[in-house]
């Protein structure tokens, strides 16, 4: 039977006093988060690309933190290091030439990465290469893409569940969903970000999702919803409840096709993650 899981992209944030943690939340926000929530996104090892000669992997003792902190059927998706994803290094100025990253898509580099990982064992799951939105300089085509991902992907462990999330809206095509199938990968629908609608893509490309998909709700603003809310992400500033409604409809198309569903739910979609996840459980629960 398939699988629900729902849960928040992080979870530190002092502002969910009330919401998630006590008034006098214990040092461990992980530990008291888990008990509302049997999943969360793991973004903090996305940023691991500093200096060419300098990438930042997971810490032995942070992981074995985070896994003794939560129950035994709780799930970490995790964002795969940024040093790996990136194409190019991030430029401080636009005038600044493109400088190549040297580990992108590196196989040792991801089998290091890996290993910082075991100590989670079954209490990991989905694993994500996000990638930023590829211009002509920085990737010419869709087609050299997956050629380049795919050589990759066939040189890594097969023991992962790996999610692919592109930023470029022409990837979303029939030889996109199908290499995705081809390598046994699964599909990361981002809402927000200039992405088209992840219901519009669903529907349209529904057959071809299988066994498993992440949907992770980010928002179409993050600048904006950061100046409305000064940071404090306690309620709701940017209702979306007529997407939370095909959301559920989306949901539960998913199940009946006997896809596991994870929903990573960001503070920058609606204002507050903790607040949308009761409203998404409210509307998937009226519904069944």
């Amino acid at each position: 039977m398939a699988e629900l899981r729902i849960g928040t992209c992080s979870w530190k944030y002092d502002s969910w006093k009330g919401l998630v943690y006590s008034e006098k939340p214990s040092i461990n926000y992980l530990e008291e988060y888990s008990g509302h929530f049997n999943t969360v996104e793991i973004d903090q090892w996305f940023w691991s690309l500093f200096k060419s000669d300098s990438v930042k992997l997971p810490q032995s003792h942070i992981v074995k933190e985070y896994v003794e902190s939560v129950p035994n059927d709780f799930k970490f998706t995790i964002k795969i290091p940024n040093s790996i994803t990136l194409t190019h290094f991030y430029k401080k100025q636009k005038s600044d030439p493109l400088v190549p990253n040297p580990h992108f898509l590196s196989v040792k580099l991801f089998e290091k990465f890996l290993k910082s990982l075991e100590p989670m064992g079954e209490k990991l799951g989905p694993l994500m290469f996000q990638f930023e939105y590829l211009n002509k300089q920085k990737m010419p085509s869709q087609k050299e893409f997956l050629d380049k991902f795919g050589e990759f992907i066939s040189s890594c462990s097969k023991d992962y569940s790996y999610c692919l999330e592109v930023r470029n809206p022409q990837y979303l095509n029939k030889p996109y969903f199908s290499f995705i199938n081809e390598f046994n990968l699964y599909h990361v629908f981002v809402q927000g970000y200039y992405m088209p609608s992840i219901f519009q893509s669903y529907l349209k490309f529904a057959e071809h999702i299988r066994n498993l998909t992440v949907i992770r709700l980010l928002g179409p603003d993050r600048q904006g919803i950061e100046k409305t809310t000064a940071k404090k992400w306690d309620k709701i500033v940017a209702p979306k409840d007529e997407e939370l409604t095909h959301l559920s409809q989306m949901i539960d198309g998913l199940l009946a096709k006997d896809v596991d569903v994870y929903v990573n739910v960001n503070n920058h979609y609606e204002g507050s993650a903790p607040i949308t996840i009761k409203k998404i459980n409210e509307n998937f629960n009226k519904d069944n």
